[in-house]
């Protein structure tokens, strides 16, 4: 299965909104469960969130508990949609999608912004 940077972004950001902070319901369209459930389980394994592998015989089932320090700051950065198509643009240009380096561009995008905002 192939990772879906737009569906992580989807999550972490559901996530965020869940007004239970535990085992948010994470459904999205155009997504199956198992879809869901192995991208919770890649967004567990990068530190962005803490899930519970609930899996069985009967297939994968991730149960996502938060996000952490790192999900969070994954968020912010990445919540605007102008900076997540740029940051991606970046990244498709440069070949490849890495998560550290996706991270590293959204902070960048905010410093710049951030920059820009402190000297009109």
């Amino acid at each position: 299965m192939k990772r879906d940077m737009d569906l992580i972004r989807n999550i972490l950001l559901m996530m965020e909104e869940s007004s239970d902070p535990e085992y948010p319901n994470i459904q999205i369209d155009g997504y199956s469960s198992e879809t869901i459930s192995y991208h919770l389980m890649l967004l567990d394994e990068a530190g962005l969130i803490k899930a519970l592998d609930a899996s069985s015989a009967s297939g994968m089932e991730w149960m996502p508990q938060r996000l952490t320090w790192q999900g969070h700051e994954f968020v912010e950065a990445a919540r605007n949609e102008n900076r997540w198509n740029k940051a991606k643009n970046i990244m498709a240009k440069s070949g490849g999608f890495v998560i550290e380096v996706m991270r590293t561009i959204l902070i960048d995008l905010v410093k710049a912004q951030a920059t820009a905002y402190l000297n009109p």
